[in-house]
């Protein structure tokens, strides 16, 4: 008689399935609603300057990113195991596609989101205590290609990443409370702006009807940067493992976190058009949200302001902390990855190693200055991998046709068809209209192979 394989959570190297559908919702909308809804209206009004064109795009990207959200919901069903698009492609392409995915998320995809995402919650911190926000250098450590600079704003955002990486040391227990709280705190404080700049705001009903006819390929480039800022719907796939019932739970989780993020970024996007005519905000410089609040406040805002985008991007760190190291721990335990980041504490069920090495990593990036561009080069492999993993779902159908499946995507095969098809037209068109940029983060990725080659021949 064959061995019967070993339930995750039967297994020593196991997590702890403590997450229900509101938990996996919270990292979804943490996830999601970052410095893109903040940043990217204004490049979309530039190129679709008609108000209900405009919402039309950002109301097809949440289409889009919610047949993305079903079809992982499918997967992480069928596998609900720690790691996200890592097992999925890892199921369906091999084990190398895999790790590129894993490789990538852990040099540029979480870590370097984070050091940005810390370094600009230092930025706002200096607001009310300026040294934070201090650039000015007081050690350099030269390393031939790069400086690693110490500055006092460096030290802030490392300590934050430190303190959140702490948190989710400690396990789900302090973790999960952590992180609904700042999710919470982050809706409340974008949907009480949207209120109050309806309610009390200095703006203008006009301004939605203004604006001419739209050609439809600019609607369509319109699209890529509006994707873009939903990257992340599919961060609760990431704990599948670790989340109760995921045959129900985490397609909930998935589906409520992504239908809260489009319903807050059209809300948003109202907002902007009424507080600015589009033509206006299409030139804005500096964050549209910014522009909008001081157009329907005045400068008097700009200290509750920052204080509410402080809460707000630490619920991003921290919903990044969360996931990443979930894809490290599968890679370790899959031998593709140093085997002390499959550790799990036995107190507190967390992957610590993982944790650590990611923060250790992303406090280099902030060090080093380089996370932005490391986020940028390798923009479009999140959409890359992401429609992989959606691909995967017709590869495992009729590979598996007769597996049971706890939840089926709604709208197959259509729907995860075009999700796939439209990320291929992102990535096509981040190759082509940006090869530099886009060549630079093909070099990240294959920087990958020869790691991929040592840690198998290793093993």
């Amino acid at each position: 008689m064959s061995a019967v394989p070993k339930e995750p959570s039967a297994r020593p190297d196991a997590l702890d399935r403590r997450l229900g559908a509101f938990d996996g919702a919270a990292i979804v909308v943490s996830n999601v609603i970052g410095g893109g809804i903040f940043l990217v209206p204004a490049f979309v009004a530039a190129s679709v300057p008609n108000p209900w064109a405009m919402l039309a795009v950002w109301l097809a990207g949440g289409v889009l990113a919610f047949t993305g959200a079903m079809a992982y919901a499918e997967l992480a069903a069928l596998r609900p195991r720690a790691g996200g698009e890592y097992v999925y492609l890892r199921e369906a392409f091999g084990p190398f596609a895999a790790f590129l995915t894993g490789w990538t998320s852990f040099v540029a995809g979480f870590a370097g989101a984070i050091a940005a995402s810390a370094v600009g919650l230092s930025s706002y911190l200096g607001r009310f205590l300026p040294a934070a926000a201090d650039t000015t250098p007081l050690a350099t450590l030269p390393l031939g290609l790069l400086d690693l600079t110490v500055s006092p704003q460096a030290i802030v955002a490392m300590a934050v990443i430190a303190l959140l990486s702490v948190v989710h040391m400690f396990g789900l227990g302090p973790g999960r409370v952590v992180q609904n709280l700042l999710g919470g705190l982050k809706v409340a404080l974008l949907v009480g702006f949207v209120a109050v700049g309806f309610g009390w705001g200095q703006g203008d009903v006009a301004h939605f009807s203004a604006g001419g006819s739209i050609a439809p390929s600019l609607w369509v480039l319109a699209l890529i940067p509006v994707m873009f800022s939903y990257s992340g719907w599919n961060a609760a796939a990431y704990v599948a493992e670790e989340m109760r019932d995921p045959g129900r739970n985490v397609p909930l989780a998935l589906g409520l976190g992504t239908v809260a993020v489009v319903v807050v970024y059209l809300l948003l996007n109202l907002l902007y058009i009424y507080a600015l005519p589009v033509a206006e905000f299409a030139t804005v410089d500096a964050r549209v949200v910014d522009a909008a609040a001081d157009r329907l406040f005045g400068p008097a805002v700009a200290g509750p302001f920052a204080l509410a985008s402080i809460i707000m991007i630490a619920a991003s760190i921290s919903a990044m902390v969360l996931a990443g190291p979930r894809v490290y721990y599968a890679m370790a335990r899959d031998g593709v990855f140093p085997a002390a980041a499959a550790r799990v504490n036995p107190s507190f069920r967390a992957p610590v190693v993982a944790i650590v090495a990611q923060a250790i990593w992303a406090s280099l990036l902030v060090l080093s200055g380089r996370f932005d561009q490391l986020v940028e080069y390798t923009g479009f492999a999140v959409v890359l991998f992401a429609g992989l993993a959606v691909t995967s779902l017709f590869v495992l159908r009729r590979r598996h046709p007769e597996e049971p499946r706890p939840f089926k995507a709604w709208g197959y095969p259509v729907a995860p068809m075009v999700f796939s098809g439209a990320s291929a037209v992102i990535v096509l068109n981040a190759l082509l209209g940006s090869p530099a940029t886009s060549g630079a983060g093909l070099l990240v990725i294959a920087a990958g192979i020869p790691v991929y080659l040592a840690m198998r021949w290793s093993r």
